[in-house]
């Protein structure tokens, strides 16, 4: 009988063992690296969260100091094509519109500074300030949900517009004019 056991009880607990390990494997899969907690919903007119940290070009950055100037917040990372497509864009609005208090601020999420510097550089972007985020974890303060995303912060720090995807020539039409009026 012993031997009965130990020919049946050592497969099928390397079986058990396998199945466990595959279990394990599926689970940490599944969740995302350095998960950071569930995204906030940031709605019309409440206050933006903080943006602060070191730009790509090695300042230090803070939202807060922009207080009095329109600022249109733009999550982006070098591995989205959307991403690529849209800087352009948002280069040409800060130029259009700077000069009634427009500033561009991209947050490069989850990237790292070399891969989001050669997109700038591909795209003509390079004059963007842009603030690192390699965590994600601004991304997910500001509750943002995929890459690219947009928002728009009034003169007095309330998020006004916030569009998920990228954002087009006609959506900057629709919502910067009555936001830069003087």
């Amino acid at each position: 009988m012993n031997g009965v056991l130990r020919r049946f009880l050592w497969p099928a607990v390397a079986l058990l063992a396998v199945g466990a390990l595959a279990l394990t494997l599926l689970v940490a899969l599944r969740s995302p690296p350095d998960a950071v907690g569930e995204p906030v919903t940031v709605a019309s007119g409440t206050t933006a969260p903080a943006l602060t940290g070191r730009t790509l070009a090695g300042a230090d950055f803070d939202l807060t100091a922009l207080r009095g100037q329109i600022v249109l917040v733009n999550v982006f990372a070098s591995w989205c094509e959307p991403c690529r497509t849209e800087l352009p864009l948002l280069v040409d609005a800060e130029r259009r519109w700077s000069g009634r208090g427009l500033r561009v601020v991209g947050l490069d999420v989850r990237d790292g500074p070399d891969a989001a510097r050669a997109l700038l550089d591909e795209t003509g972007a390079g004059t963007l300030t842009v603030v690192a985020d390699p965590r994600g974890d601004t991304a997910v303060s500001w509750g943002v949900r995929g890459v690219p995303e947009s928002f728009l912060v009034d003169r007095d720090g309330r998020v006004r517009q916030r569009a998920q995807g990228a954002i087009t020539a006609a959506w900057l039409e629709r919502w910067l004019p009555p936001l830069l009026a003087p």
